[in-house]
């Protein structure tokens, strides 16, 4: 598993760069310091499992270094990681594509929760696949806690409380969710969950 780590600051790429590995031991961490040489990073290293992008960079203004990482790749999950205050930019982030918006003033607890999010249940995800090929989709434990909350008409806050995450992490694992199944919609991820006999039993 790859991760790209977009900060201009070397301290910040290496903090990161540590909590990363402490929820995965195992990434390959790629720094980057400026966002005009990531598509030339990404074609000599390969495609990543997330990006980790700061606001403020050199070469960027605002809102495009989401809009420019989105645009070039849309399926890579993607965790905003900044100084700017979550009260100005996290809607703007989370309405332009981005998956997580980190503030770097969170402790490292809450940062390395917030990687979790966006890795580790791509990675199990990815193991179920591999040992079921041929087989019915599979969930993880979490995933299928989101079906049956989805069933009991929760919205995303009250599911956050009950896990004791963030609406955005929610926002996450629905969006993971949504995309293992193939659906795009609650309704459709409760129909889908249905039909397979996964609720009411």
């Amino acid at each position: 598993m790859t991760v790209y780590v977009i900060d201009d600051h070397p301290l910040m790429r290496d903090a990161l760069t540590m909590l990363l590995h402490r929820v995965k031991p195992g990434l390959k961490i790629i720094p980057i310091h400026k966002l005009n040489v990531v598509e030339s990073t990404v074609e000599k290293n390969g495609l990543p499992e997330l990006f980790c992008l700061d606001l403020q960079l050199p070469d960027t203004l605002g809102m495009s270094g989401v809009q420019v990482l989105k645009a070039k790749f849309p399926d890579i999950p993607l965790a905003v990681v900044t100084s700017s205050s979550a009260s100005e930019y996290e809607a703007r982030c989370l309405d332009a594509g981005a998956d997580a918006f980190i503030e770097k003033s969170n402790s490292p607890a809450q940062i390395i929760a917030s990687f979790r999010s966006l890795l580790v249940t791509e990675e199990q995800a990815a193991i179920e696949d591999a040992a079921t090929p041929a087989g019915p989709t599979k969930l993880s434990k979490r995933q299928k806690q989101l079906i049956l909350m989805l069933d009991q008409g929760l919205s995303n806050r009250d599911i956050a409380e009950k896990l004791d995450i963030s609406e955005h992490t929610v926002k996450v694992h629905f969006w993971r969710l949504f995309r293992r199944l193939g659906v795009n919609s609650r309704t459709q991820a409760l129909h889908f969950a249905r039909t397979n006999g996964w609720l009411g039993i």
